[in-house]
């Protein structure tokens, strides 16, 4: 059984259990909710655990996934709702939205290139809002495909067909991108962390 697993299953009946998940947690999701929901992360981890821990009992490792990818969904529910109480909700349609402009100074220290950071901000706002949460989950996030769909609450067959798609469309839109001459060499990838290679 893993930790995760483990911790989880004891905790629902010795809340001190809870404090493994806490300690091994928390700092991915903080991270994840200062990425999506910029000063009110603090705020909104501390409702992320206090889900979590409610709803301790109703979580099914065969039925629910991983405890990882769970967590994440909570988290993902928080911050929408956080953009809905503050009318900073993504737009459905993909396009550019008060949502993420913010949390673009924080990344752009990882990004290869400074230059390259508008032309990712259009393409990523180009991309569906499920394939956009997809790849954002499993590149910066570090989720597996399966914990991404479990957060996003998709099937995993299906999330992993639209981080395919985001993958293939963020290549597209990047392609003609004039980051210069080392660009025009080689293609456009994205490794762990949303940096360009």
């Amino acid at each position: 059984m893993d930790i995760d697993d483990e911790a989880l299953r004891r905790a629902r009946h010795d809340p001190a259990a809870f404090e493994l998940l806490v300690d091994r947690h928390s700092a991915t999701l903080h991270a994840y909710l200062t990425r999506r929901c910029g000063p009110a992360a603090d705020d909104l981890l501390s409702e992320v655990w206090l889900t979590a821990y409610a709803r301790r009992a109703e979580f099914r490792v065969v039925e629910a996934g991983t405890v990882r990818g769970w967590l994440f969904g909570i988290a993902r529910n928080h911050a929408l709702a956080h953009w809905r109480r503050t009318a900073r909700l993504p737009a459905p349609d993909g396009s550019a939205s008060q949502a993420d402009d913010w949390c673009w100074d924080a990344v752009d220290d990882r990004l290869d290139a400074a230059r390259l950071r508008p032309a990712l901000r259009a393409a990523l706002h180009a991309l569906p809002p499920v394939e956009r949460e997809v790849l954002i989950l499993t590149a910066w996030e570090q989720l597996t495909p399966a914990e991404a769909a479990q957060a996003v609450g998709i099937a995993t067959g299906t999330a992993r067909s639209r981080l395919h798609r985001a993958r293939a469309r963020m290549r597209d839109l990047m392609a003609g991108h004039p980051a210069g001459p080392s660009a025009a060499r080689r293609p456009l990838t994205f490794t762990s962390k949303g940096a360009q290679t």
